[in-house]
């Protein structure tokens, strides 16, 4: 990890940033926290990637596909604004080296066990990935984190919104998106691809993992020449165990009809992922040891504003970053998301590097007597005591939609125009509630329905807001939205029942699912009987004033 530039943001959405967790093709990753202790890896997308409406369009349906991707062998992905000025998504962050790291490093390649309990943790998330509409297109040993009770898989389906830019902003023809040693046949050829296109990268993980060594060569004698390796020759399994040598070769097939099937490779591997632990000591101990130190990190202090960066955008929403001097104590790279490397196979070009590798974690130092099992006992001490929040593996009643946007070409429901205002709206004499609240249902006097009106550039948008009674997790609000080009649904279940009330992310119910997004949770205050106010919280504008009509 690095401590936070000058011009980096200290708040993106409702998260407070904590430190750099690395960079990649689509931009920087940044450690963040919200206000309920969840720590986050926040993908900000880089300023020109957001200004390509091409790219924003992919961006936008792959990261509503992969909310709904679940299971717990993945980074969940949590929260997203696409419509913002710089869209940015985050995921649950895994407190845990990346393959590459582990392999490449100081423990080298893992024993038969732990590789096959390996395959079998990646073919459960494959298997939740593919049933969410998905395919990963880029799995490799940078994309799979290590943890102490399996291994994660990152950045599902979200580097394929790289697939249709360029440097320049160009569409390209015959555009891919893998990374050489580790992309498969039909990827390179640029034909049809399928979810057999990930049993294939599945295949060179597994002997990457095992032998330290990529299937067919590195990219020394040049990228062009290990792409026609893939394509056309046999994979180079010497030092592969037996035991796994048939199933990785399997997966390694050219034609995509004859790889095995996830259930195939569930039935060949599922047995020995019952046993525990998966790791050697070593490494367990090594986990232990950063939890440790991911709990101790703390929130930087407040300082000064900073103006940032600015740049053109389709919306017209700021920022507004805080900016705060300090920095978290250094901590090993672990759980970054690595970005896609676009390669383009026709006609032959230049190969564009992958992103300079992390520094790889300090190595533990010498263990006391009995220190394997001692530290193993921290390590999931750790994990338990964390509630999720180092070995993030969060439940549906976690898992947030896309944050809210303005009126254009996807419509959530958006706040009126303007810049940030304080969390309790002036003239409220009710003090503000957090979550743990004791519910008590939905106060009477929000019991109703509500409207209210605004203009944009494109014309006027009204909202009618019905709010009823209920408990903390049941629905209790829908809203219909109506303007130029959309007519849209959402509804939303109670968070906190206030005052302020306090609502969950919003989710679209009917509408046009290119232009109704889901939103952010808010707050809403009465300052009088006749009138709420509702905020929509890190958002970025003004609260939207209702009136009470029924």
């Amino acid at each position: 990890m690095e401590p936070l530039a000058p011009a980096d943001p200290r708040h993106i959405g409702e998260y407070r940033l904590l430190a750099r967790l690395g960079a990649g093709g689509m931009g920087q990753v940044y450690l963040a926290r919200n206000d309920r202790g969840r720590t986050v890896a926040v993908k900000l997308v880089r300023h020109e990637l957001a200004e390509q409406e091409e790219f924003r369009n992919r961006f936008r349906q792959e990261v509503r596909a992969a909310l709904r991707v679940g299971g717990e062998w993945t980074a969940p992905v949590l929260d997203a604004d696409t419509e913002a000025p710089v869209p940015w998504v985050a995921t649950g962050y895994i407190a845990g080296p990346a393959l590459h790291t582990v392999v490449s490093g100081d423990h080298g390649p893992l024993p038969e066990r732990s590789v096959r309990i390996l395959a079998s943790g990646l073919a459960h998330a494959l298997r939740n990935i593919h049933a969410a509409g998905l395919i990963h297109r880029d799995l490799k040993p940078s994309n799979i984190l290590v943890t102490i009770d399996g291994p994660r898989v990152i950045d599902f389906g979200i580097a394929r919104a790289l697939e249709t830019v360029t440097d320049g902003g160009l569409t390209r023809t015959g555009a891919l998106v893998g990374s050489p040693g580790f992309m498969a046949p039909e990827q390179i050829r640029g034909d049809r691809v399928t979810p057999a296109c990930d049993i294939f990268c599945l295949g060179s993980v597994l002997a990457y993992a095992a032998t330290g060594r990529m299937p067919f060569g590195s990219a020394d004698s040049g990228v062009h020449a290990l792409m026609f390796r893939i394509a056309q020759e046999e994979p180079d399994l010497e030092g592969l165990p037996e035991s796994l040598a048939g199933l990785v070769r399997d997966c390694l097939h050219k034609d995509p009809e004859a790889r095995p099937t996830i259930e195939r490779i569930l039935e060949l591997t599922t047995s020995d992922a019952t046993a525990e632990p998966w790791l050697p000591g070593a490494l367990i101990a090594q986990l232990g040891r950063h939890a440790v130190q991911l709990l101790e990190v703390e929130q930087p202090q407040a300082a000064a504003p900073v103006q940032p960066p600015t740049m053109t955008a389709p919306a017209p929403k700021p920022p507004g970053p805080t900016p705060l001097p300090t920095a978290p104590p250094p901590l090993p790279a672990y759980g970054y998301p690595h970005a896609a490397v676009p390669v383009t196979h026709a006609p032959p070009v230049p190969y564009q590097p992958m992103p300079a590798p992390y520094a790889p974690p300090t190595p533990p130092p010498p263990r006391k007597k009995g220190g394997t099992i001692a530290l193993i006992a921290v390590a999931l001490l750790v994990a338990v005591a964390a509630g999720g929040s180092v070995y993030a593996l969060m439940g549906d009643d976690g898992k947030k939609s896309p944050a809210d946007a303005k009126p254009g070409p996807t419509t959530s429901e958006p706040t009126t125009p303007g810049t940030n205002k304080p969390s309790t709206p002036a003239g409220s004499s009710r003090p503000p509630t957090s979550p743990g609240t004791q519910d008590s249902g939905v106060p009477a006097e929000y019991v109703g329905t509500w409207q209210a009106s605004f203009a944009t550039a494109d014309g006027n948008n009204t909202r009618t807001m019905t709010i009823t009674q209920g408990t903390t997790g049941t629905q209790v609000m829908t809203l219909s939205g109506t303007g130029p080009n959309y007519d849209c649904t959402w509804s939303a279940t109670l968070r906190a029942p206030g005052p302020p009330l306090e609502l969950g992310p919003t989710q679209v119910t009917s509408g046009d699912p290119k232009q109704c997004a889901p939103g952010q949770w808010s707050r809403l205050d009465m300052p009088d009987d006749t009138t709420i106010v509702r905020e929509l919280v890190g958002s970025g504008g003004a609260p939207l004033t209702y009136t009470k009509s029924g």
